[in-house]
């Protein structure tokens, strides 16, 4: 498993994360079906060093309706988010949640499926993160916002 160019494997471990937090932007994933506010406020609270938030009910779906509660967005708000969160196309992303992976795993795929190659999950999430002794900080992250170009759709 490399941190590094190229395509990344797919789980990182906490301990080859360590120390090699900066060169990747850290996406916070945590959500909470019965409390959907209860993912930021955990965020603010505390974080990897550098992790943005992204939500899943606004930044990773559309909103409810026929195609179920969390249909996949369109390109052009998927890259709108990507670009809010600082994140282009060469940019290296590493995605944790609380939650088994579970939610961290729909932001790696759906990087993927558009061919972002340089894109993992934190294994165990932030659990694993924390046995390893890693600091947390609290407070939102902002990066200088930029610009995805918007993917073709998705392959999957």
């Amino acid at each position: 498993m490399t941190i590094g160019p190229g395509a990344i494997a797919p789980l990182v471990s906490a301990e080859q994360l360590a120390g090699r937090l900066a060169g990747h932007r850290i996406c916070d994933l945590r959500w909470d079906l019965e409390d959907p506010e209860k993912g930021r406020t955990d965020y603010l609270e505390g974080h990897l060093p550098g992790a943005v938030f992204v939500d899943l009910d606004t930044d990773l779906a559309a909103p409810p309706g026929k195609a179920g509660r969390h249909p996949l967005p369109d390109m052009g708000s998927f890259a709108e988010t990507l670009g809010r969160l600082g994140i282009t196309p060469l940019t290296s992303v590493v995605a944790y949640d609380d939650n088994g992976g579970r939610i961290a795993a729909r932001l790696w795929w759906m990087l993927r499926s558009i061919g972002h190659e340089h894109v993992a999950v934190l294994d165990g999430g932030l659990a694993a993160w924390r046995a390893v002794g890693g600091q947390l900080e609290s407070g939102e992250v902002i990066y200088e916002p930029t610009s995805y170009p918007i993917p073709g759709h998705f392959l999957g």
